[in-house]
Formats: structure tokens, sequence, C-alpha cells
């Protein structure tokens, strides 16, 4: 949306942003911007409260009368209601293992027995169910210090290879999950926030940040909101 903004403001058109990533929004620098902490996919906040809506769009309309570019922020901080799903992760088995390489291991008969169910995987954009454990451990080095020009990934698309993992543990864990289905943002919640490979993710995201990797590189690895 940032970059469609200054495409209609090419051609003569007002433009307001309603962000939800601060970081691109700084980055991209459209005219005018409304940066709302709010749960991905709710611009305007609160579902059905119409007052709340109501003072967004009166703040990102306000910004018209701005005479250069700014970027303000929505005062209220609105987290998402939705719990992490429930999915027990099988115990560790090798303590000299990378949390996160022994908990992929530890959920691959769980993977295998979602593929052969449904037939396909969404996992293989970069990398397959044998090379999952091999990245995590490249990215366990990344979040300890290792140099990502020296520890290189089985494959440097770093987007993909975030999509695999997050598609390998998903279909593991949607197999071993108890109760109703869960939703999108609760499997979303569980990975980063239950799981090793989540958190050695976000560890190795802020060391490549650190050491001043290629924005693209490190900002990719996790949604933009976490």
């Amino acid at each position: 949306m940032s970059t469609l903004a200054h495409v209609f403001e090419a051609a003569g058109l007002s433009t307001i942003v309603l962000a939800s990533m601060k970081e691109v929004a700084e980055k991209m620098a459209p005219p005018r911007t409304l940066y709302c902490e709010f749960p991905l996919g709710r611009p305007l906040g609160l579902p059905g409260d119409a007052e709340f809506q109501t003072d967004v769009l009166t703040r990102a309309f306000a910004l018209l009368d701005a005479s250069e570019p700014i970027l303000e922020t929505h005062p209220e901080v609105i987290e998402s209601e939705e719990a992490p799903m429930s999915c027990s992760i099988p115990p560790r088995f090798d303590a000299s293992l990378p949390p996160a390489v022994d908990e992929a291991q530890g959920l691959r008969a769980a993977y295998d027995r979602a593929v052969e169910a449904r037939g396909v995987t969404a996992v293989g954009r970069s990398i397959d169910a044998d090379t999952v454990a091999d990245a995590l451990g490249v990215l366990d080095q990344w979040a300890n210090g290792a140099s990502w020009q020296e520890v290189a990934l089985p494959d440097q698309n770093i987007l993909a290879v975030g999509h695999d993992i997050r598609a390998y543990y998903t279909e593991a864990a949607l197999e071993l999950a108890s109760g109703p289905t869960p939703g999108g943002r609760a499997v979303e919640a569980w990975f980063w926030e239950e799981t090793e490979a989540g958190k050695t993710m976000m560890a190795a995201r802020g060391a490549l940040k650190e050491q001043e990797a290629p924005f693209p590189f490190w900002f990719y690895l996790a949604p933009a909101h976490r």
C-alpha cells in the first residue's frame, strides 16, 4: 500500500495509508501515514465498534492537511485476543542438538502422517522436510552470533525458507492439535510464541538486523507485526 500511495500521489491523488507495519511505512515513506498497532487484517481496530473505527478514520483524514510527509501513531494498541492453539510438542530427544533442531526432528512423524493423509504438502518452496532441521540449525547459529555471510542456509531465499519451516510446523501441529480446528491467528500465535523454531527465527532476525544484513534478508524472516 505504501508503494501504491506514491503511484497515486504522482497521478495527483491524495492518499492516506493505514499502516500495520511501522518499519515498512518508515522505509517506504508514503506522504501521509497513520500507524495502527492492531492485529494484522484489522486496520480499523475493534470489529463492530463504530465509535473506535470512526476515531481511527477521523485521525487518518486529519492527515490530509499535512504540508509535508507525516507518520502519526494511533495512541491505542490492540492485542490479538486469539490464544495459541493447543498442541503438545514431543519432548526433547537429543539434548546435544539446538532446541529448534531437536524439536523439528521430533515433529517429523506427525508431519509425515499429515502428508500421507492429505496427499499434499505446502513445504517445498525452497527446502523440503528433510532439510527443515538443517535450516533451523543455521538460524540457531545466526541467533548465537554467527555471520550470515559465512554460515549459509541450504537456500538463501530466506522468505521461502521461512515459509517452508512454518508450513512444516503447521502441518505437523494440525495432526497433533486437540479440540476444534484452530483459526489462522491461533496457529500463527502457537508457532511464534510456543515453539523453539519460532523463538529461534525471531532471535536470528534480531541478530541479522544487528549485523546490518540487507533489510529484506532479515525483515521478512518473520511477519512484520512480530
